[in-house]
C-alpha cells in the first residue's frame, strides 16, 4: 500500500475548547503565509535542538525554507496546528520509508506547550501508522531531551530500538557524555 500525502493539513484548535482537533483541512498549495510561518517554526525547532548539545544558535529562515522545501518535494505528511487567531503554533513531519512512520520532527511553539498540540499531532502521526497497518511511530530523539522522552513515555513509547553511533566530525567539541546499559558515549 503506498499512501503519499502532498498536502499541509491544518488542525484547527481552539484555545479553551474541548473541541481540540475536531476539524481538520488540507490545503493542497499551501500559500506562501502558510509557508512562511512553518519555516519560522522549523528555525525554531532548529535552534532548540542546537541547544541540547550547548550550541547557541540563531534562526536560520533560508535553511528553514530549503528544509521545508525538501520535505514537500519528498511528499512528507506535514501536520499543523493553529490557534483561534489562525496563528500557526506547532507541527509534525512524518516521513513514510517502507510503511514505517517516523516523526522527523515535532516542534510546538513554548508559549502554547502543555495544552495538548503536540498530543493533537502526534496523534495524526499515529494515524498515518494505522493507515499503513503498523501500531507504532518511530522516533529519533536527542538522549538529553527530556521533554519529548517524557512525552513519548507518557504516550507509551517506552522500547529503545536502536542507537546511532558515528565518529566526531573534526572540530566538534563533545562536551557531554551520555550511558547506555554499560556503555558510555560522547554526546
Amino acid at each position: 500500500m503506498q499512501y503519499l500525502l502532498d498536502t499541509v493539513t491544518i488542525i484547527r484548535h481552539f484555545t479553551g475548547n474541548k473541541n481540540i482537533g475536531a476539524s481538520a483541512k488540507k490545503i493542497l498549495d499551501c500559500s506562501d503565509e502558510v509557508k512562511f510561518y512553518i519555516s519560522q517554526l522549523i528555525a525554531s525547532f532548529r535552534v532548540e535542538l542546537a541547544s541540547l548539545k550547548d550550541i547557541k544558535k540563531k534562526p536560520d529562515i533560508d535553511n528553514a525554507k530549503e528544509e521545508l522545501q525538501d520535505y514537500m518535494n519528498c511528499k512528507y505528511p506535514i501536520f499543523v496546528a493553529e490557534n483561534k487567531d489562525k496563528l500557526i503554533i506547532g507541527y509534525i513531519v512524518c516521513k513514510i520509508e517502507s510503511e514505517v512512520v517516523w516523526a522527523e520532527s515535532l516542534y510546538v511553539l513554548p508559549e502554547y506547550r502543555r495544552t495538548g498540540i503536540a498530543s493533537l499531532l502526534f496523534n495524526e502521526a499515529e494515524n498515518l501508522a494505522q493507515k499503513h497497518g503498523n501500531d507504532t511511530v518511530y522516533n529519533w530523539v536527542h538522549p538529553n531531551n527530556h521533554r519529548m522522552i517524557k512525552f513519548l513515555e507518557k504516550n507509551g513509547y517506552d522500547v529503545l530500538n536502536l542507537i546511532e553511533i558515528r565518529k566526531s566530525r573534526e572540530g566538534e567539541t563533545n562536551s557531554r557524555k551520555i550511558k547506555v546499559d554499560t556503555h558510555e558515549f560522547k554526546y
